[in-house]
C-alpha cells in the first residue's frame, strides 16, 4: 500500500472504505451535500489544506461536480489538487440499481484506476521521486491553437481527448489543462494530439508554438 502526503476528500463512507484499501492517507468525507451546511467541517478542510494540501476525489456525475466546484470556491487554489475518475458505467455491488446517470462512483473503481487518478492529480507519493521541475507546461494558448478551446468543434475535440485519457466528459477546458500538466509533458501532449486529433488545426509540434504569442 502506498502512502500519500495530502489529505484526500471523498463524498461518502463507501468511497472512503474503498480508498482505504488502496492508499495509506488521511481520508475525509463531505457527507455528500452535507458539506454545504457544515461550517465546522469546512473550517477543518481549510485548515488541512493550509497544513497538508488537499486532493478532491469525487464521483464523475453531476452531483460529484457540484460538490467539487463548491469546494473549489472555498479552498485555497494553490493548496488544492483535482483527481478525476473516468466515466465508467455500471452498478456498485451494494446497490439495487445504478445511479441516476448510470456511472460508477469512486467506490466502484478498481484500485489501479484510483491510483492512476491520484497520480494524474499530482499527489505526493511518499518515498517516490516524481519531481518534474523545469518541464515546460501546457498552456491555454496550446489548447486554443490545437482547436481544443475557443473555436468551432472545440468541445467535441475535448471530448475525444478526454475519452482517450479516460477522464470525465464534464471536465472544463481549465480543469483539463490542470490534469494534462499533472499527467504529461508538453511534448507528450502534442504527440497525443497528433495521434488522437488527426484533423486538428494548428502547429504540429510544441516548438512551433510559444506560450501566449498567438493570443
Amino acid at each position: 500500500m502506498v502512502r500519500i502526503e495530502e489529505v484526500i476528500i471523498v463524498e461518502g463512507k463507501y468511497d472512503k472504505n474503498t480508498l482505504r484499501q488502496v492508499v495509506d492517507a488521511v481520508i475525509l468525507e463531505t457527507s455528500g451535500f452535507g458539506i454545504f451546511h457544515d461550517k465546522e467541517k469546512r473550517k477543518l478542510f481549510q485548515k488541512l489544506a493550509e497544513q497538508r494540501g488537499l486532493i478532491l476525489l469525487t464521483d464523475s456525475d453531476g452531483a460529484g461536480f457540484v460538490i467539487r466546484n463548491y469546494l473549489k470556491g472555498i479552498l485555497p487554489p494553490d493548496k488544492l489538487k483535482q483527481a478525476y475518475i473516468p466515466d465508467l458505467y455500471g452498478k456498485e455491488k451494494r446497490k439495487n440499481s445504478p445511479s441516476k446517470e448510470g456511472k460508477l462512483g469512486v467506490e466502484g473503481m478498481r484500485p489501479e484506476i484510483l491510483l492512476e487518478a491520484l497520480r494524474r492529480a499530482g499527489a505526493h507519493f511518499i518515498g517516490e521521486d516524481e519531481n518534474r521541475a523545469g518541464s515546460e507546461e501546457i498552456t491555454k494558448a496550446d489548447l486554443y491553437r490545437l482547436g481544443l478551446s475557443g473555436g468551432e468543434g472545440s468541445r467535441q475535440k475535448r471530448l475525444t481527448l478526454l475519452k482517450r485519457l479516460e477522464l470525465p466528459e464534464r471536465l472544463s477546458s481549465d480543469a483539463m489543462l490542470d490534469v494534462l500538466n499533472a499527467l504529461m509533458s508538453r511534448e507528450d501532449f502534442f504527440n497525443l494530439c497528433l495521434e488522437t486529433l488527426p484533423d486538428r488545426e494548428g502547429p504540429a509540434r510544441p516548438e512551433e508554438v510559444r506560450s501566449g504569442t498567438d493570443l
